[in-house]
């Protein structure tokens, strides 16, 4: 997903199922003004759903931006019959400690029990604003 799809599901859809773990940040002041801003823009997100979708474009912007390593393995061949060779670079790396993760953290939020009807946490407005 890009930035620009991702504004485009802030306009119209649900937000994704989320990890029972929960992060604590502090932002730079900048960074947390540009967040207010869009809270405002967009009042049917909360600031913490608005924080991880930001974060899950950018992980996947990081991964795409990951450089290809031809390794000495052929594991296929193009469409032209030119090998294809493994690549020994981060990014298979990256992809096998995410799903390794990504098992924990579905096995961690299985495990907790889910509240009725919790609370939706309000985005933090800057004062004076209208």
């Amino acid at each position: 997903m890009s930035f620009k799809e991702l504004l485009e599901s802030w306009r119209e859809g649900a937000a994704v199922p989320r990890a029972a773990q929960s992060y604590a940040v502090r932002l730079p002041v900048d960074a947390a003004a540009r967040l207010a801003a869009l809270a405002d823009l967009f009042p049917g997100r909360s600031t913490e759903q608005l924080i991880s979708e930001l974060l899950a474009v950018a992980l996947n912007e990081v991964a795409a931006a990951m450089p290809y390593v031809a390794g000495k393995r052929v594991i296929s061949t193009d469409e032209q019959g030119d090998p294809v060779y493994e690549d020994v670079g981060l990014t298979p790396r990256f992809m096998d400690l995410a799903r390794g993760h990504r098992s924990q953290l579905q096995a961690a939020t299985r495990a907790v029990p889910r509240r009725r009807s919790a609370p939706r946490s309000k985005s933090p407005r800057v004062r004076g604003r209208k």
